[in-house]
């Protein structure tokens, strides 16, 4: 039986990425978890989660999981959602400076309160970026299979992640500046937007997932 493991580090709400995945594949085993075994058990790894990367990257320490996950993402088909993007790159900004996990280059920024307007009508945008947006596939690869170019998907997010090597980019959204909201290498691929919130295109998006073997 297909397994995927749902790693469980205590952010966000994790069981409707659960509930999604099994919605989308009735015949795989969905297994939220924090346990280095079962990560390892598992052909497929998704890293869900919002909130603050600083909690993150110390619950990340906890047990063997911060090195469960690195091994993971080195040998099976590896999704990280929200915060399980923004830990890929090496810096974050936010609760002052924290180092993350240096997989892709680059660094994730606050959204600057000075660039905050709609170039369209000259209002100024909240931040958080809150609701729906367009994601414009930048790469073919397996993930977009099936959703057509300039999707909208669901946002909730202050910071974004700035890609230092355009070879990392899968997808890029507009507010008030691009950011990278979808990123992609080999076995890895992780998204800014929430797909289990996006209705049929994230979906759509997880339905790939769980039937990747992880080459692009």
């Amino acid at each position: 039986m297909n397994t995927v493991a749902v790693i469980d580090y205590g952010m966000g709400n994790l069981r409707s990425v659960c509930k999604a995945i099994e919605h989308v594949a009735p015949g795989t085993r969905v297994q939220l978890t924090a346990a280095a075994a079962d990560i390892h058990r598992a052909d497929r790894v998704v890293f869900p989660g919002q909130g603050a990367i600083g909690g993150c990257m110390a619950a990340l320490e906890t047990g063997m999981l911060r090195e469960s996950l690195l091994e993971a993402m080195k040998t099976k088909p590896f999704l990280g959602i929200c915060l399980g993007l923004q830990a890929l790159y090496d810096f974050s900004e936010e609760g002052g400076g924290t180092p993350c996990l240096s997989l892709l280059a680059g660094a994730v920024k606050r959204f600057p309160p000075s660039m905050m307007v709609d170039t369209a009508g000259g209002l100024p945008l909240k931040v958080p970026h809150m609701g729906w947006n367009q994601v414009r596939q930048t790469v073919a690869h397996p993930l977009w299979n099936g959703i057509p170019q300039d999707s909208r998907f669901y946002f909730v997010h202050s910071y974004y992640a700035d890609s230092a090597d355009a070879h990392d980019i899968a997808g890029e959204t507009e507010y008030a500046l691009r950011f990278t909201s979808a990123a992609a290498r080999e076995n890895i691929f992780a998204v800014q937007f929430h797909p289990e919130k996006s209705q049929r295109a994230g979906l759509r998006l997880l339905e790939n997932f769980v039937s990747w073997d992880g080459n692009s």
